[in-house]
Parts: structure tokens; sequence; C-alpha cells
């Protein structure tokens, strides 16, 4: 199996392409609850090509992107070199390089679940100034509403390479509360959605890591099952991804 790091390398023109961005809302529960005033630093860590990062960015604040993927991070500086208030950083969660208390609030978008958890906090305890937060978010998929959603989901069970052991949903409850600590975390929802054609629907699909490329013998049966499955389901030559964006935010507390 791949490493965290290296999963994504030859994924990054779809990633860019047809992965979904987040709610504007998330960033007035940033401002609300996690302290991101106009003077808060922000480690984004995990930024991948920069989609969380370029919000961060647009509310005026200082971001160090942290991502140890070559391709990806090299992509984030490319679509973010207009912005003078960025910082590209080859580092982990877990050794970000970054200074000792020099971060207001740490986010992570899509990422949490690759982490080493236990070293990833003492890296962000070492990070954080005193009063910082953490936000850590994910776009969850609907897997339930409509027979799309079911069947695309058996057809990820079906073909991807380690689709179950990946999937973030395996984030839950308590090993949030770990992470976290006795102080607790409060959490946010908010609608979010993606309407894809099939070529839309194809680069979304290869954009994920379990996705088998076209070296593995699964990758031909699992786009010709994709296009049936489009076949049947699509509208207007469309389906759509009906996401929830859930945030977990809190301090680190002992």
């Amino acid at each position: 199996m791949l490493s965290p790091t290296q999963r994504f390398s030859n994924r990054v023109e779809n990633y860019i392409k047809y992965r979904p961005g987040y709610p504007p809302a998330i960033l007035e529960l940033f401002r609300a609850k996690c302290g991101l005033g106009p003077a808060a630093t922000v480690a984004d860590i995990g930024s991948g090509t920069g989609i969380l990062t370029r919000m961060l960015l647009a509310s005026g604040n200082r971001i160090f992107g942290v991502e140890p993927n070559r391709e990806m991070r090299e992509a984030g500086e490319h679509l973010l070199a207009g912005y003078p208030d960025f910082t590209s950083v080859a580092g982990t969660a877990e050794a970000t390089t970054l200074p000792d208390g020099s971060i207001d609030l740490i986010t992570a978008g899509q990422a949490f679940h690759w982490f080493d958890r236990p070293k990833a906090r003492v890296e962000f305890q070492r990070l954080l100034k005193p009063g910082g937060w953490v936000a850590l978010l994910w776009n969850d998929r609907n897997i339930s509403d409509r027979p799309f959603f079911r069947a695309y989901e058996e057809l990820l069970l079906t073909y991807g390479t380690d689709y179950a052991l990946v999937n973030h949903k395996n984030v839950d409850a308590r090993l949030l509360g770990e992470f976290f600590g006795p102080g607790g975390y409060g959490s946010a929802s908010y609608p979010n959605d993606q309407t894809f054609d099939f070529t839309g629907l194809q680069g979304r699909l290869l954009s994920s890591s379990y996705a088998p490329d076209e070296r593995d013998p699964r990758h031909g049966p699992m786009l010709t099952a994709l296009q049936t499955l489009f076949n049947a389901c699509q509208t207007n030559g469309t389906v759509t991804f009906d996401y929830d964006t859930t945030v977990f935010y809190g301090q680190l507390t002992n």
C-alpha cells in the first residue's frame, strides 16, 4: 500500500478539476468559534492543491500550507502564486517545521484521517499559541438517499483498492474525543453539492486515492461500470453529488 504522502501523486490534475470546494459558511464558523480574526495566522495541514487554503487567503489571513506530497504541493504553489500571504511548506502533520507557538488556527480539509493522530496532536500543541484552535473538516458524500448514491458506494466497495480501509468516515466520535481531549469539541454541518457530466464524474472518481489507475486490471471494468451507472441515473446528461460539509472544532486539552 502506498504511504499517505504518495497516494495522490498521479491524481493532481483530476483533483484540481473535480474535487469539491467548501461552503462560504465555514469561514463564518471559523470567525465566530475558532478565533479567525483579521490578524490570525493559520496552518492548513494537508493543504494539497489549495482548495481550503484559497478560501482562507481570501479572508485576508496569513496562511501556511503544509503539504507532504511534492506534486500536490507544487500544484498548490502554482495556483496560489498570486497571494503574498501564502507560504508553502514541505512538511507533514507530525512534523510541520513551523515555529513553536506561531499559529492561531490549524485547519485540515479532507486530510485528518491520513494523520498519525497521537504524533499530530503533539505537533499541533507545539504549534498553537495559547488559546489556539483546531478545525477538521470533510465533504461527506451522501450514500443513502437515492439509488445513484447507493450504487456509487457499491462501485467503490467493488473496485476500490482499499476504500473501506481509508474511508474518512472511519473517524468517529471516539477518535475525535481522544484527539481534542477532555475539553471536547463542537461540530457543524452545511449542505454542499457538485453536478457532473460523465467526464466530470469519471474525473471525480479518478481523483480518489483508492480508485485503481490504468495500470490496475480493475481500472477498465470500473469505468465501464461507472458508465453504466451514469446512463441509468443521469438526468439531462448530469448527475449530482450531495455532500454534508462537516466541521469538528475545538482546543486541544489535557
